[in-house]
């Protein structure tokens, strides 16, 4: 907590229904967010145990800031993922930070399993076991309407839960948050399910005074004006994240078809610019956010084909999105694309994953991998029908074949075959930016596998000419430099709002004074503390696995070599391996 020596977590056992609340000193040094999550996470996570086992942690914690700050406004999520089986990592906006710190918490960590269904009700002064047997079955969005209506309450709440996928352990099940927000990647929603918990309800509604108020709002003022009469922030509330398609495009770094292409012909009918003139009806902010950058697009859905009838149906788009149901599928309208974000959100499934698996399916049935049989549906690019029911029959485990989709492209690949075109990085799908090998590599090497681990599209698309040692450098350094970011926890959209100057200038408004150095060896720590977990998880930076498509398929900046990307990998190992033995 803020002013405080300590880190405030409850401790929640679904099999006994015990609780404790620590007050844990020794955790201070980790910060906040993903410091004291990945702390938490090394103390309880049972290595000889699947994912998905009763006695594995899930740990909660927000920022060292949260809140109080323009964009401080994400809580994370750390787990054993179910799709990787190494370190789950996952971030998500809404209101959940905020109920947390006006809850009076720090961080929560969920161990055990129900003997039936509940969700969890969590407030300053109770932690309640509620029945949700009556829940169970029923998709995210009516699931956060149930309990609203059953537990009115007062002060600010958030609500996250998990749909259809994450009961049936999809291992990409994901967690809705405060209906347009997600703890989207690697699985959390599957370990709910396999812990019977449905939902946890916050209420927050603690006071929490700031102390040297004028020293406080000077540096908060700075950082609001920063955020909303700059250019830092302003593409990310015009047209979004959606603008990148057909900069992207142009390139040649948007992965279609299952990245038999790197540019869509149909891009234009996917941009940003058309989302907004055809769909967009509203932007939305996560608390505390002064910039308001969820977009929420709406199509009509045909309910009845006798009478015109219809029903509009809103749901939050962005690049990620767009890229996964839309280029990758090559899905050619936006309508239809919000159709499968629809698909997506009822059944609690992490869109990303979703798009890159029915990708993998689709060339495998046309290769004859997989039968009409195994698919029900004619898998088929840009039938965007099929494509809705497939998603239903992943979430609902309909068969076989499905249940195995269910696993990740990885697993898929390796029962039916096609391995050299399942699209996954470190066995998690691949993101959206097929821009060289910062992208490539990035993924490979991150922490959790993602592009958001240190950004290696972003030096693709920056570091000119190419240097191999410069993207394993910036690679390196923009992984620690994360772990600070997510310390506080800042959305990352705002990484360029947040500099180390200003890290520190905000800190210091709240009597946590520190130096630069400080400031590196706190990344360095949690950095650690991550490369501790995955290598207790048996993970081995060495031999990891890229599809041949990756060095096929030309990128934005040319076709990977094979040999370079693994010299890269073996540079960045070996960085990992001094900062390990660093005193």
């Amino acid at each position: 907590m803020i002013y405080e020596n300590y880190i405030r977590v409850l401790n929640i056992n679904l099999s006994t229904r015990k609780i404790r609340i620590d007050h844990r000193e020794d955790l201070m040094p980790y910060l906040g967010g993903v410091g004291v999550a990945s702390k938490l996470l090394e103390e309880t996570i049972k290595p000889e145990l699947d994912a998905l086992e009763e006695a594995q942690p899930i740990v909660f914690a927000v920022g060292a800031c949260s809140s109080i700050f323009p964009v401080m406004t994400k809580a994370v999520a750390m787990f054993r993922s179910p799709l990787t089986g190494e370190l789950g990592e996952t971030y998500a906006g809404g209101r959940m930070a905020l109920c947390m710190f006006q809850a009076g918490f720090d961080a929560i960590v969920i161990t055990g399993k129900a003997s039936a269904p509940i969700y969890l009700s969590i407030s300053p002064n109770n932690i309640n076991f509620k029945d949700a047997r009556a829940l169970w079955g029923g998709d995210s969005s009516g699931i956060g309407q149930v309990i609203r209506e059953r537990e009115p309450g007062w002060g600010k709440r958030s609500i996250i839960r998990i749909g259809q996928a994450g009961e049936n352990c999809v291992s990409y099940a994901n967690i809705c948050v405060d209906t347009y927000r997600h703890f989207g990647r690697l699985g959390l929603g599957a370990v709910f399910g396999s812990k019977k918990l449905k939902a946890i309800s916050i209420i927050g509604g603690k006071d929490i005074p700031i102390k040297k108020f004028g020293e406080y709002f000077k540096v908060y003022r700075e950082l609001y004006d920063k955020c909303t009469n700059t250019e830092v922030m302003k593409k990310y509330h015009d047209i979004g994240t959606p603008v990148n398609i057909m900069s992207l495009n142009a390139a040649g770094g948007l992965p279609t078809r299952n990245l038999i292409q790197s540019s869509f012909e149909h891009a234009d009918d996917l941009s940003g610019e058309t989302f907004a003139e055809k769909n967009l009806i509203r932007k939305l902010a996560c608390t505390g956010c002064p910039v308001g950058c969820i977009h929420i697009g709406q199509y009509r859905h045909e309910f009845d084909y006798e009478g015109y009838e219809y029903e509009a149906i809103s749901v939050a788009y962005d690049y990620e999105l767009i890229f996964a149901l839309g280029t990758f599928l090559g899905i050619k309208t936006s309508d239809q694309v919000l159709d499968l974000i629809e698909k997506v959100e009822k059944y609690g499934l992490d869109a990303m994953s979703t798009g890159v698996v029915l990708g993998w399916a689709t060339e495998s049935f046309a290769k004859g991998l997989i039968t009409a049989e195994d698919t029900i549906v004619r898998l088929e690019f840009s039938n965007a029908s099929s494509y809705a029911e497939a998603i239903k029959y992943i979430a609902l485990c309909k068969n076989e074949f499905y249940k195995n989709l269910g696993k990740g492209a990885y697993h898929a690949a390796r029962v039916y075959g096609g391995e050299e075109f399942a699209m996954t990085l470190g066995k998690n799908e691949m993101p959206g930016y097929h821009t060289g090998y910062g992208a490539v590599v990035g993924a490979s090497v991150g922490a959790r596998h993602s592009h958001l681990c240190n950004g290696g599209y972003s030096l693709d698309q920056g570091l000119k000419p190419f240097d191999v040692e410069a993207i394993v450098d910036g690679l390196f350094n923009e992984e620690i430099e994360r772990c600070v970011l997510n310390s506080l926890i800042i959305c990352l959209f705002a990484r360029k709002v947040y500099d180390s100057e200003t890290v520190l200038k905000a800190l210091k408004s709240i009597d946590k004074e520190l130096t630069p150095d400080e400031l590196r060896e706190i990344g360095e720590r949690i950095y650690k503390t991550k490369l501790r977990i995955k290598k207790t998880l048996g993970f081995d930076q060495l031999a990891v696995e890229i599809p041949k498509r990756f060095f096929q398929t030309p990128s934005m900046t040319g076709t990977i070599d094979r040999d370079t990307a693994f010299e890269m990998i073996r540079r960045f190992n070996e960085k990992n391996l001094e900062l390990l033995n660093k005193s």
